[in-house]
């Protein structure tokens, strides 16, 4: 999976254009980096700017932005509804896919480190990314706004976490940033079967982890009840870290229930939306769909899928495309417009913008062609690899045939556990397919380094070697990928469903061909490598594998015949 970070800044400038583009320029001109929308408030004089790529080249584009900012804002003149304390204001790092909150939440101090020492601005870290308690909220840290900063930069409660601890003449302009590590937020819309305001209200605060205000006797006229500081007293909503109000949308002429999740770990999207179901159809209203407002990661609309199937008790061992095809036909994300997953997804927008040339994007006949032309890519690695994609198939498809045959209604779970293990190692397994090839082409530029000082042949030498361990190491992970795969193949002709026995068997056929062929291009490619102990430790290995590949091949091809 692709590690992708999420970043939002939000620059003290909301009404002069040509500002907000030379700081935008500076985040499109990193390579790997989206833009993916840029939205300026005249009123707040802020602009909010979301972007996203792989988590080196957001730490460069944010740093080259808040420097940036720093030299286009003044925050001497800067006057705006929202607060506010810095040029580049706040700007939260968000994991994506593939990254951890912690690891996200190093990127934030790596970042933040460097923008208090390279460019000298005073740096708060808040939420995930928080040095201490009373740093978690925002607001702590930006108490007092620009106008205080001369006065809480010179506190010890309150010394930045990175950067000056004085308010000196550069500070006066830059102002502070509050840098942080923090959850994804969805924005999602429920579409009701109403007109009415106060009953999407009512749902709203149904949900919401805030609740409603405690009233005496539980009447909604009744008085509100405060407690002994005065304030009033919540009943709390059904839904952890959600915000929500109702309200009515004259375009489409109906009430919504809006919400913000903002912790999806929590609150995952079809939680919310089966609580939302649940509490309407308490009042007689209807959920008729919902609208994603902005962009989700994709695993958000795959678990979603997952659940919506599990609800029926079918297997969850499909593709990628059939789980977000469920999610969203489950929640009506297509009520009131059409919903592309090209257009909504933050990692297919990335993958639109990848103009390499994939081999898994090609036709059968396409890819045949490739292979069959003079060009020596792809080759044997890569045509492993897609043995090994064949072989999970099969596997996958005799899974969920069993899950869906008639009289095993009891035992569709235990299909589609197998069916899912084997939709994930064939998604690892197309992954290699193409990286074999980029493994060969590494090599091929490794050589055409230019050789001719000293200096050059060493780091040409140097890159060679690395480049041929990394064209070992990509078809030593193909076999140990495809060896993975015997596993489901033998289940499926031992406990799956009798009539695709055969289908079992051709799996492990190409299983057993996907590990032999890559073993051979990693002995081939061990012939360049010099670390000697190395290529001992992994011809061993691959040795192994290859040798008890073939003994369960046989087995479980003995088994097949046996069934026939």
């Amino acid at each position: 999976m692709k590690r992708l970070i999420e970043c939002v800044p939000n620059f003290s400038e909301g009404r002069d254009m040509q500002v907000i583009k030379q700081i935008t320029d500076v985040i499109e001109a990193v390579e790997g980096i989206r833009l993916l929308d840029v939205d300026p408030g005249a009123a707040t004089n802020r602009t909010v700017v979301t972007f996203v790529g792989e988590p080196e080249a957001v730490i460069e584009a944010a740093f080259r932005a808040i420097r940036k900012a720093g030299e286009v804002i003044d925050m001497r003149k800067h006057k705006g509804e929202h607060p506010r304390f810095g040029a580049t204001d706040v700007c939260p790092l968000v994991p994506v896919s593939g990254i951890t909150m912690e690891e996200t939440v190093k990127y934030a101090h790596q970042l933040a480190k460097r923008v208090g020492e390279d460019l000298g601005v005073p740096v708060y870290c808040y939420e995930y990314a928080a040095t201490e308690e009373k740093r978690r909220n925002l607001a702590n840290c930006r108490a007092g706004e620009y106008e205080g900063l001369s006065k809480k930069l010179i506190d010890p409660a309150w010394k930045p976490d990175y950067g000056p601890a004085q308010f000196n003449d550069q500070v006066a302009i830059t102002g502070a940033t509050a840098l942080s590590a923090r959850d994804f937020l969805v924005a999602i819309n429920y579409n009701l079967n109403t007109t009415s305001t106060r009953r999407a209200n009512a749902i709203a605060y149904d949900v919401r982890e805030k609740g409603r205000p405690a009233r005496e006797g539980g009447k909604i006229n009744g008085k509100a009840i405060m407690d002994d500081a005065g304030n009033p007293v919540m009943i709390p909503g059904t839904l952890k870290g959600t915000k929500a109000i109702g309200w009515y949308i004259e375009e489409y002429g109906i009430a919504q229930v809006s919400m913000n999740i903002t912790n999806i770990a929590v609150t995952p999207v079809h939680k919310a939306f089966e609580e939302v179901v649940a509490k309407a159809q308490a009042r007689g209203i209807r959920v008729t769909g919902a609208e994603i407002v902005g962009l989700v990661p994709k695993k958000t609309l795959i678990d979603a899928g997952k659940y919506f199937l599990k609800q029926q008790q079918r297997s969850v061992g499909v593709s990628e495309a059939e789980l977000i095809k469920i999610a969203v036909k489950s929640m009506g994300l297509d009520d009131l417009k059409p919903f592309y997953p090209n257009e909504r997804i933050i990692e297919y927008l990335l993958d639109a913008d990848d103009k390499s040339k994939k081999l898994i994007d090609l036709t059968c006949s396409a890819f045949a062609d490739e292979t069959a032309s003079e060009s020596p890519a792809p080759g044997g690695g890569s045509i492993a690899a897609y043995m090994g994609v064949l072989g999970a198939s099969l596997g996958a498809m005799v899974a969920n045939l069993s899950a869906h045959k008639a009289g095993w209604d009891d035992r569709w779970e235990e299909f589609s556990i197998w069916a899912e293990k084997g939709q994930a190692l064939k998604e690892e397994l197309l992954f290699l397919v193409d990286e074999d090839t980029r493994s060969f082409n590494k090599i091929m530029d490794a050589f055409a380094l230019p050789k001719g000082s000293e200096t050059e042949k060493q780091a040409r030498t140097q890159a060679i070697q690395e480049a041929t361990k990394y064209a070992i190491e990509v078809p030593l992970r193909t076999m140990k990928t495809a060896f993975k795969v015997f596993d489901i193949c033998k289940a499926m002709v031992e406990i799956g469903n009798p009539n695709s026995i055969t289908d079992a068997g051709v799996g492990a056929l190409c299983t057993r061909s996907a590990i032999i062929g890559a073993f051979f291009n990693v002995k081939i490619n061990c012939a360049g490598y010099k670390d000697k102990d190395f290529v001992t430790v992994v011809l061993q290995e691959a040795e192994t594998i290859r040798t008890q590949a073939i003994a369960i091949e046989t087995e479980i091809i003995e088994k097949v015949q046996k069934g026939i």
